[in-house]
């Protein structure tokens, strides 16, 4: 970035590099422990918290009242039927998957590469994980026409030693979102455990002091307690880095180890875990943009994360663009007259209107405009195009989902798919219930780490002092 485009002046710009600065300028370990421990610990919660929360509780009720309708009446009440068996419960599933490997990336990956910036995003991030993960992992069981037997998905021992089918997709997708899910809830409470044992020195309230106690499993900051915490955090990241490739991997198999055409495809492992950290880092920044602005977070969260982030949406859109580019090449390529078919009909075909909107939303807009710096370190842009992004992915599943299914092999089984109503307030619910979960977490929990904040800060670094030259010594 040119100096020249910014004010030399700025605090929030280095002015050797011309970088804005990953924490703003006059934050001190008190500065730091104040302003994200009172958040929480804030005997008053605002107007504007009850009305978002109210709001997130409606919307979710959508989601309770669909799946109750849908365990009295079944899954007919769906527009899943032939030939689309698969519908908006599989495209949700997906999208919500995708979702939550950004949070596993800040933590994990940039954790191994020791990036800084991310200390400022990697808590609320990791919570969107968890909460995404909760929203797609019902999908798996409902969809399924009788969840009350959804324990039938695991490998429990029984007496009549009926056995999971091992080949089934559905298996594999159990396997990996639980193991996702499981590190990814072990990872997040263990970087919480040193802010709970300040929350819980903090608090004015006899029960908040017991809960955060009770939750920072007897944390004292001792040096031993710090190594454990260390070693701990680095284990986990070596476990959870593999779950990025792997997890979403898994879910593209459900597809590609399928014979329809637009599906049998080996391109889809690396570019479904590219579209998966494309739409996550989108959510990313549709949920750090409004808090930085709601709680007053911009020296915490800078214009520096915002970039980065974008950086990383363009290099992973690349990625989604390839893919998108190969799959119309191997359809000609590979002169099967079925694979051209279904790539033409997605473009063309009755539904050719939701290919062209994820071309628009994940290709056309971002990556011509992600380029520009100014651009990527303009707050209302960003939000605008993390929301026209996370759009685009949800459509990039439907078309998969959909445009390759409703016309198959044989003419006279060509149908079409409108999504009921139900269907609408399933996905909508789902949208609230990860909206409600989420305002809890920022209410009750730290939603940046204070610990990981203060090593950033200059007065964490200790510099060796130079030993003064001896008396006497040569001129």
């Amino acid at each position: 970035m040119a100096t020249k485009d910014f004010k030399i002046d700025d605090p929030m710009i280095d002015p050797l590099t011309g970088e804005f600065k990953v924490l703003g300028p006059g934050q001190t370990f008190k500065s730091v422990t104040s302003k994200i421990a009172d958040i929480v610990l804030t005997p008053k919660t605002s107007l504007g918290f009850f009305t978002l929360f109210a709001t997130a509780g409606a919307v979710a009720m959508l989601l309770l009242t669909a799946v109750t309708w849908l365990f009295l009446k079944g899954t007919g009440i769906w527009a899943v039927t032939q030939p689309v068996a698969w519908g908006f419960a599989i495209i949700n599933f997906v999208w919500w998957i995708g979702i939550g490997h950004a949070g596993t990336l800040i933590s994990a990956i940039l954790l191994l590469f020791k990036q800084g910036w991310r200390n400022s995003i990697n808590r609320f991030a990791e919570a969107m994980t968890i909460f995404a993960v909760v929203c797609a992992g019902m999908f798996p069981l409902i969809h399924v026409g009788r969840p009350w037997l959804g324990y039938w998905l695991f490998p429990l021992p029984n007496t009549m030693n009926v056995w999971p089918q091992f080949r089934s997709p559905l298996l594999w997708d159990v396997f990996a979102v639980s193991t996702y899910a499981t590190i990814s809830v072990v990872f997040w409470y263990l970087g919480m455990i040193p802010d709970f044992g300040t929350l819980r020195d903090r608090a004015c309230s006899k029960f908040a002091r017991y809960i955060y106690g009770l939750m920072s499993l007897g944390w004292r900051g001792s040096v031993k307690h710090w190594m454990r915490y260390e070693t701990a955090s680095l284990l986990l990241s070596g476990l959870a880095t593999p779950l990025v490739l792997s997890v979403h991997t898994v879910i593209s198999f459900d597809f590609a180890v399928a014979v329809l055409p637009g599906w049998h495809t080996t391109i889809f492992p690396p570019y479904f875990v590219a579209g998966a950290v494309y739409s996550g880092f989108a959510m990313v920044l549709t949920l750090a943009i409004p808090l930085r602005k709601f709680y007053h977070l911009e020296h915490l969260v800078t214009e520096r994360h915002i970039d980065n982030m974008g950086k990383v949406m363009l290099t992973t859109g690349g990625i989604v663009a390839y893919g998108y580019g190969m799959e119309v090449f191997m359809s000609w390529y590979s002169a099967s007259h079925w694979e051209f078919f279904m790539m033409w009909n997605r473009m063309f075909g009755p539904m050719g209107w939701s290919y062209w909107v994820l071309i628009f939303c994940n290709i056309a807009f971002p990556l011509t405009t992600l380029w520009s710096r100014k651009l990527r370190t303009s707050i209302p842009f960003m939000f605008l195009i993390s929301i026209i992004v996370n759009t685009g992915m949800w459509f990039e599943r439907f078309v998969i989902v959909v445009t390759s299914l409703y016309r198959d092999f044989l003419p006279s089984s060509w149908g079409t798919y409108r999504a009921t109503k139900w269907d609408y307030m399933t996905y909508v619910g789902t949208l609230g219930l990860f909206t409600a979960l989420f305002l809890l977490f920022v209410r009750f929990l730290p939603m940046i780490p204070m610990n990981e904040i203060k090593m950033m800060l200059p007065a964490a670094k200790i510099t060796p002092k130079e030993p003064k030259p001896a008396v006497g010594a040569g001129d």
